[in-house]
């Protein structure tokens, strides 16, 4: 049963991490992405900060399971 639910949780957690990921922005930066003048001009709206956000919760939670899984810790 807890092995379904995990199994579970991480294909969600997969199909909306590719959704996500697809959904962020084209940075676009070059050459000037490498020495961080990317930033200089280039502000980070709420919106796009709440992505990231969720896009790195879904990603800690698609680790957890594979961990979970990978280490054979749940049966």
């Amino acid at each position: 049963m807890l092995l379904s639910t995990v199994w579970t949780v991480q294909i969600v957690s997969a199909l909306l991490l590719i959704i996500l990921i697809l959904l962020h922005s084209p940075k676009g930066d070059g050459i000037a992405g490498m020495g961080g003048a990317s930033h200089v001009f280039a502000s980070q709206k709420s919106a796009e900060k709440g992505l990231n956000k969720l896009t790195a919760i879904i990603a800690a939670i698609f680790l957890v399971c594979t961990f979970l899984l990978g280490f054979g810790l749940i049966k």
